[in-house]
């Protein structure tokens, strides 16, 4: 393998484990990391690519916001909801006050970013 493929690979592979963390973890974005991957893997290996694409679950979000800019609505709803379980964790742990507002505040971004996107059409 070419050392350029390869490092595409390598790429693609990073991103797609990113993305897969992404989906249950806030704050941890699913599609661009899936996004990234498809691009890495078009670059590397058309084998994956294809099944990344052609997956069930990834796959949907992939095709979602290629189509549309769109995030489905259940993955807004487990975004949110996982966002507000960890800062409520995190009140529950006593975090300190600093500790706290930076998380909300980001967590309050991210959940704006989401919950903005549109719905792909046939929902």
């Amino acid at each position: 393998m070419k050392p350029v493929r390869a490092c595409w690979l390598a790429v693609g592979l990073l991103a797609l484990a990113l993305g897969c963390v992404g989906v249950v973890v806030p704050l941890l974005p699913t599609t661009p990391f899936l996004l990234l991957a498809v691009f890495a893997f078009a670059q590397s290996s058309e084998r994956l690519h294809d099944w990344l694409v052609e997956h069930p679950l990834l796959g949907t979000f992939i095709e979602d916001w290629r189509k549309h800019g769109a995030i489905n609505r259940r993955a807004k709803l487990v975004s949110v909801v996982s966002m507000v379980a960890v800062f409520a964790l995190s009140l529950a742990l006593g975090l300190a006050t600093p500790v706290l507002v930076v998380q909300a505040a980001a967590l309050a971004g991210a959940a704006t970013f989401v919950l903005t996107r549109p719905s792909p059409p046939d929902q």
